[in-house]
């Protein structure tokens, strides 16, 4: 049986509301507490100080106001966010033997090798995209129907995202969101004091009755995944695109973002919603289908939005290397690393129909047409994720992804084999038919 290191309490200590804050804070650098631990009831923490309950609330939501925990104080509970805007030891890994399918992370073995490249050696007046990059993205984003737009380069799809809705927004405005969501933008969205409005998808995308209603609710922004979604692997098709394009259309001072992270291995054609609205971009990543060291995203948008995002680039990194962007327009035009990227989408196909017919097979409802991760509802996520994980395999809860959809397990299948998917979903069935845990 596989041991599974228990969540550490957290002990607390501070006189202040701030003081308390700080502490937690210093608990998470330190590794003390974790990602996903839960800390103390505001009344626990109170009676364990001596302060008034009141001091310890106030701590809580200045937390949670900075993006540090999640959940309200009460029955369910504040815990630390998956991804809080605070540097902390590294999460622990599986321990041995267990196959481990948290991640939406690619093959490296179907990743391509890297070229030689002649680089350019840049100036601090050059503009700060490559012309060769340019070049490529311009005709990668025209074929896919974005344009006219202009270019800018961000360190991957989510410093892509955060500086497009920081162009625009203002703490407290309301972003609608995919329910369930790539957790990273739920808190990314939290750090940056932004509001999450659910919208419940299909396997299509999100559903226009949902967008509808998070419009009417005074949401200013629009983050979609339009192909591969995390974690559902939904994907948009020609008519979900034109029924949100409409929707759009009739709020036109709504910014759209769309995040294109899986790019060229997400298995199904891109549609979009860009220029529907005022204010718009199209973050398209190249980490899934190039490599997770290649912290680059090209950003399509409006002039405007393009504008802004280069110009807070430029009171800070300046720019994102040219011995980057060069070597991944080298990357993206080679005739030679086309055919590995459909080698490596057909490959990620067949896992993920595997995968989805062995879970059919024994009685299970998933969807998904896209992308390197599956979603699988469950009655009870925490005791799926710990039966498995006793049995071998680690998957992630869905809790760190829903804000209001029902529980579910996400399982990373871009390295399942379909002889290991076999093994994982009878593993599955048999964790499914022990009764219910209470989780903590």
């Amino acid at each position: 049986m596989v041991n599974i290191p228990a969540h550490r309490p957290y002990r607390g200590a501070g006189r202040t509301s701030s003081e308390i804050v700080h502490d937690v804070e210093r608990a998470l650098r330190q590794g003390e507490i974790g990602p996903g631990d839960r800390l103390p009831s505001v009344r626990h923490l109170a009676e364990e100080l001596g302060l008034s309950p009141a001091t310890v609330a106030s701590a809580y939501q200045e937390l949670a106001r900075r993006g540090v925990t999640t959940g309200r104080p009460g029955r369910a509970g504040t815990r630390v966010r998956e991804r809080p805007p605070v540097a902390t030891r590294s999460a622990l890994p599986v321990p041995p033997g267990v196959r481990d399918l948290r991640s939406g992370e690619p093959d490296p073995e179907l990743l391509p090798e890297l070229p030689k490249v002649e680089l350019s050696r840049r100036s601090y007046s050059d503009p700060p995209v490559s012309p060769r990059l340019r070049r490529v993205a311009e005709q990668d984003f025209a074929a896919d129907g974005v344009g006219p737009c202009h270019l800018a380069v961000a360190g991957g799809a989510l410093d892509g995202v955060e500086r497009v809705l920081a162009a625009w927004l203002q703490p407290g405005d309301m972003v609608a969101v995919e329910d369930p969501c790539y957790s990273a933008v739920l808190d990314l969205l939290a750090a940056m004091g932004l509001e999450a409005v659910p919208m419940a998808v299909d396997d299509l995308g999100p559903r226009p009755s949902e967008l509808r209603a998070a419009l009417r609710r005074g949401a200013r922004a629009a983050v979609f995944t339009p192909r591969a979604h995390n974690p559902t692997g939904a994907a948009w098709d020609a008519g979900r695109a034109a029924e949100l394009r409409q929707l759009l259309g009739a709020h036109r001072e709504v910014l759209v973002v769309e995040d294109d992270h899986a790019g060229s291995v997400a298995g199904v054609p891109f549609y979009t919603a860009a220029g529907a609205t005022e204010h718009w971009a199209t973050v398209r990543s190249v980490s899934k289908w190039l490599g997770p060291d290649f912290r680059l995203a090209v950003l399509a948008g409006d002039e405007a939005t393009v504008a802004n995002v280069e110009g807070r680039q430029a009171l800070g990194t300046g720019w994102v290397s040219y011995l980057l962007q060069d070597t991944v327009a080298a990357l993206w035009s080679s005739p030679s690393i086309r055919e590995v990227l459909e080698r490596a989408t057909a490959t990620y196909a067949l896992r993920r129909t595997a995968l989805q017919r062995f879970l059919a097979g024994a009685g299970h409802t998933v969807s998904g047409r896209s992308g390197l991760t599956t979603w699988l509802p469950v009655d009870d996520e925490f005791g799926v994720v710990s039966g498995l994980m006793e049995a071998g395999w680690a998957v992630a809860p869905g809790a760190r992804f829903r804000v209001a959809s029902p529980a579910a397990v996400r399982i990373g299948h871009g390295t399942l084999r379909p002889e290991e998917a076999a093994r994982f979903v009878a593993d599955l069935s048999e964790v499914l038919r022990r009764p219910p845990r209470r989780s903590a």
